[in-house]
């Protein structure tokens, strides 16, 4: 994850890839959400939970910003013309993220379902999440990379977007304050 997150972001500045951008950016969240999880996990054999709930309001949070933030990133590149140019090395972290993502969403949902730990299941979702995301930036830069046609960046963008955006929602939704840290 710290890969995936420090390659998508630095060459997403670099080479003015939103995608790559709104994919790190998703991928931080979820770094932040799995150290909420490991909290818990560890607040359960100490009998505290309560920097888990903090880090969890944290994450939801920072999905919620995420939307402004690449959208208008998005609309601002758009007005001003900034051309995405592609990247090997961009295409090899998507393709990375394609490969693990599944793997650790198969297995954080197991094990949540296993354990009855709500906290990890709901990382196994944002793990899927990922997976489908990687996907669409995979596609994204595949195609700007082998046909030139840099603005498939902004529909590989908006199709992150919406995956943030219905991922955000359903944080919201399905969790009361703090609610999935105290089951488990």
């Amino acid at each position: 994850m710290t890969i995936e997150v420090i390659g998508s972001i630095g060459i997403g500045f670099v080479l003015g890839s939103l995608a790559l951008l709104a994919f790190g950016g998703d991928s931080l969240v979820e770094m932040i959400s799995g150290l909420a999880v490991t909290l818990h996990l560890k607040g359960d054999s100490s009998g505290s939970n309560d920097l888990g709930g903090e880090t969890e309001s944290l994450t939801k949070l920072l999905m919620v910003a995420l939307v402004p933030v690449i959208g208008g990133g998005a609309v601002y590149s758009y007005i001003v013309g900034i051309r995405p140019e592609s990247s090997l090395l961009g295409i090899a972290i998507a393709l990375g993220a394609v490969v693990i993502m599944p793997f650790l969403w198969i297995q954080k949902r197991r094990i949540g379902r296993e354990t009855n730990c709500a906290p990890l299941s709901m990382d196994a979702v944002q793990s899927a999440t990922c997976f489908l995301m990687a996907v669409a930036l995979l596609g994204g830069l595949l195609i700007n990379y082998l046909f030139g046609i840099g603005w498939v960046d902004y529909i590989a963008t908006g199709v992150i977007l919406v995956f943030i955006a219905r991922e955000s929602v359903e944080a919201f939704r399905e969790s009361k304050p703090h609610a999935s840290l105290t089951s488990g």
